[in-house]
């Protein structure tokens, strides 16, 4: 009986595997999911922006800093975490397009505790301003349509406080550029 049993859970074990590798080798990588967002009614600022224009949050060294700061500028925001893999690895393409890129500004919201941040913007030098928001960053993403939580997400808002268009998933930094250029 003790056999079976097992015999059972060895044949059961590599359908599970056999089917996880058909999935794995037909996977299409489409890329980060986007939204195009319309203009709200009368021009002002997309709701979600307004509430992260009056966070303070501290920043990766502690200090607390209004991001109010970054109103009437166009804006880069990517929620990551340091144990966020795909977010990681976006983040050199994110400090060369903030270094070389005049048009919009790059922010990071890290959804992670403050030591880790620290721990990390010590470690990796970005170039572009780090924010600890906890879990409340993840509440914030959400409000800008990040419905299931994930991360990477970034979110492109223009001057106008208008959400431009949102990104989940590991940007396609031709498409982000391409969508500066249209700001």
């Amino acid at each position: 009986m003790q056999k079976k049993r097992l015999l059972v859970y060895a044949l059961v074990a590599i359908a599970f595997g056999a089917m996880g590798a058909w999935v794995g080798t037909h996977k299409n990588d489409a890329g980060p999911l986007t939204t195009a967002y319309a203009a709200t009614p009368g021009g002002q600022p997309h709701t979600a922006t307004q509430n992260l224009y009056a966070q303070t949050l501290p920043d990766a060294a502690g200090k607390k800093q209004a991001l109010a700061q970054w109103k009437g500028k166009p804006l880069v925001v990517n929620f990551w975490a340091p144990w966020c893999a795909p977010c990681v690895q976006e983040m050199p393409e994110l400090s060369a397009l903030a270094a070389a890129n005049g048009k919009a500004q790059v922010i990071g919201i890290g959804i992670d505790s403050p030591t880790n941040i620290a721990e990390f913007a010590n470690k990796y030098k970005i170039s572009y301003p780090l924010y600890v928001a906890g879990m409340s960053g993840t509440d914030l993403s959400r409000e800008f349509g990040n419905t299931a939580g994930g991360l990477p997400f970034t979110v492109l808002i223009g001057a106008d406080g208008q959400v431009k268009r949102t990104y989940l998933g590991r940007l396609k930094f031709e498409q982000l550029k391409a969508d500066l250029a249209a700001l």
